[in-house]
């Protein structure tokens, strides 16, 4: 398998074991990347925690937080912009190959993310009561999604997007039309003549 393509493209189509493996790799960097930060800043006597999130992009755009930071804060959050934007990355490649898979327009993992930002934006403006439909429709979008990417099987033939990852690979030789074809030279002599047989005088 092409690791490149299946992690950082987003082109193509994949199946719904690709997906669900796609999050088995998402969570393990995850786990060794923030046990090594922990590691190297705990020697140096600063981190002793490390965790990434929706609300992390958040914390990352907002300039308050760059404002009264220590140099181990500085490489904590450069860390951490790196990790979210590998694993963000990552999750969206994985999941518009994942929604080509099921004949849909990456542009739907718009919506089916909706959960986390309505969250995030409910917590930063103190939304009130007024917004619980939104927060409903959210959460019913967050739940299509999920069975949308995750259980449903993609469409069986060719779509716009590419061919079906479970079609087996047709490994048969192209054919090759100078084996089936017979040339036979040319002899330079003067065409045969004709006659009649003998007894038909």
């Amino acid at each position: 398998m092409d690791w490149n393509w299946y992690l950082f493209s987003f082109e193509g189509r994949i199946n719904r074991a690709k997906m669900w493996l796609a999050v088995l790799v998402i969570v393990c960097w995850m786990i060794f990347l923030g046990g090594l930060i922990v590691a190297v800043s705990s020697a140096f006597g600063g981190l002793t925690s490390f965790e990434v999130g929706v609300s992390d992009i958040f914390r990352l755009l907002d300039p308050a937080t760059y404002r009264s930071m220590s140099l181990t804060g500085l490489v904590h959050a450069g860390a951490k912009a790196f990790a979210t934007a590998l694993f963000a990355w990552v999750y969206l490649a994985t999941s518009i190959k994942r929604l080509h898979d099921r004949n849909r327009s990456g542009w739907w993992i718009v919506p089916f993310s909706a959960v986390p930002l309505y969250n995030e934006l409910a917590d930063r403006f103190e939304l009130s009561y007024a917004a619980l439909p939104l927060g409903l429709a959210a959460l019913v979008l967050c739940i299509w999604g999920f069975v949308e990417m995750y259980c449903l099987k993609g469409s069986r033939k060719t779509n716009r997007f590419g061919p079906n990852p479970l079609q087996p690979a047709d490994t048969r030789p192209r054919w090759d039309q100078s084996r089936e074809i017979e040339m036979v030279p040319h002899k330079a002599g003067p065409p045969p003549v004709w006659h009649v047989k003998r007894g038909h005088e």
